[in-house]
């Protein structure tokens, strides 16, 4: 008779943070500990632990209450550092951590392409046509000169963001499609 599998499958290879931290020193503060879900990128991704702090165990052990850790580190994603130490308790419980050897930390932080490609976004767009018409006809009572109205974007931006807004006359490198489909009247 075949197996059959029920429910989520998982990529995760490796330890939970838990399982490494507390067999090591001084729960390894100051080792490195990488994240296999990230090893697809060609630039290294690693946190440095700076401190460790415990918390109970579940008291009920089922699989679903696995042990958790929180754990301050300084986070590298794709060869870029965060400039603050980071906590981490959500996702220690994940079995995808592995432990970098020291001999081989020189090896694994080395980033030969530390170049930051960003994608340049376009500054503005142009307004929805039922909302365009209604800002003409606005302008139009109130004598103004009329021209295509634009709306400019604004776009949320962390220290992990590789786009950035256009900058005076930059030509955009990414393009918004309009999705409004086909105006129902000839006005608009």
């Amino acid at each position: 008779m075949p197996i059959k599998y029920i429910g989520k499958s998982i990529d995760f290879k490796g330890k939970t943070l838990w399982e490494i931290l507390g067999n090591l020193k001084n729960f390894g503060v100051g080792r490195l500990v990488a994240r296999n879900m990230f090893e697809r990128y060609p630039e290294p991704s690693y946190i440095k632990i700076m401190k460790v702090e415990t918390v109970p165990n579940p008291e009920t052990n089922t699989p679903d209450d696995v042990r958790k850790v929180r754990v301050w580190v300084e986070k590298t994603f794709r060869g870029r550092k965060s400039p603050e130490l980071v906590e981490m308790f959500a996702n220690t419980y994940k079995a995808d951590y592995k432990l970098i050897p020291k001999c081989e930390e020189e090896d694994y932080c080395r980033c030969d392409n530390p170049k930051v490609e960003y994608k340049v976004l376009p500054r503005t767009t142009s307004f929805p046509p039922l909302l365009r018409e209604l800002i003409v006809r606005e302008m139009k009572e109130k004598g103004e000169v009329v021209e295509e109205p634009q709306l400019t974007i604004v776009y949320n931006k962390n220290e992990d963001s590789r786009y950035r807004a256009a900058e005076g006359d930059e030509v955009p490198t990414v393009a918004f499609q309009e999705s409004f489909g086909k105006a129902v009247t000839s006005t608009l």
